[in-house]
């Protein structure tokens, strides 16, 4: 089948977020031919919330957003797999554009650029400056390994080719696997592109990720698959 023609599946790996993923769910609907939540063991109403506003659901193994990532891959039913977080963080009018390039033959990855598109949550204070400061070390890494010009390999709003999502064997648990993801894209000869696309404040809550319990993992993985 045609590129051209290829279905495509939103996918939104969430965790006790009852107070967005009903209005994300809703907000993605028309760009999908399937709407896929990805459950990680919510104890709130998560799980029912997506259910009744008629997302496909499945539960992921509580080890993470890895997880949750690399179940999506087995399970989605679409050619084109475009992940958006539950958080409201997203742009969804976006994802025609992050589809576009996988559509026309142009790229096997496609990732919105907060760079290009601007960021609500990467300034402001200090911890966040700490996160902006390492994901540009990382970045330059991945850069000058393998001759991109890329600005942005951790956000988790993109899109991807199923066929080459099933050629990755990611094995991170955590949400280093979206810089995984994009090393070993480029590690296997595929194409990643970049779309800009802001960045907004979550929905509700603070961020459920620590960069100060992760950091030593991002550092880890992106040595390990920058040498190996």
């Amino acid at each position: 089948m045609s590129l051209r023609d290829a279905s495509v599946s939103v996918i939104i790996p969430a965790k006790n977020e009852e107070q967005t993923v009903g209005e994300v769910i809703e907000s993605v609907r028309e760009y999908a031919d399937e709407v896929l939540v990805v459950d990680g063991r919510s104890e709130d109403a998560t799980p029912t919330i997506a259910t009744e506003l008629g997302a496909r659901l499945i539960q992921d193994h509580g080890k993470g957003k890895g997880d949750a990532v690399r179940l999506a891959f087995r399970e989605a039913a679409g050619d084109i797999l475009v992940f958006v977080d539950a958080d409201l963080s997203h742009e969804p009018t976006d994802i025609p554009k992050l589809v576009a390039p996988i559509r026309q033959g142009e790229a096997d990855l496609v990732v919105g650029s907060r760079p290009r598109g601007g960021s609500d949550e990467m300034t402001g204070d200090l911890d966040r400056f700490i996160r902006w400061f390492g994901q540009q070390i990382i970045q330059l890494g991945i850069n000058y390994r393998f001759g991109v010009r890329l600005t942005d390999a951790q956000n988790g709003f993109r899109s991807i080719s199923k066929r080459v999502a099933a050629d990755l064997d990611l094995r991170e648990n955590l949400t280093t696997i979206e810089q995984e993801m994009v090393m070993k894209v480029l590690k296997k000869g595929y194409r990643v592109a970049e779309i800009p696309s802001h960045e907004f404040e979550r929905g509700a809550g603070r961020s459920k990720i620590s960069i100060r319990r992760t950091w030593h993992r991002y550092v880890y993985q992106w040595l390990r698959d920058l040498i190996r």
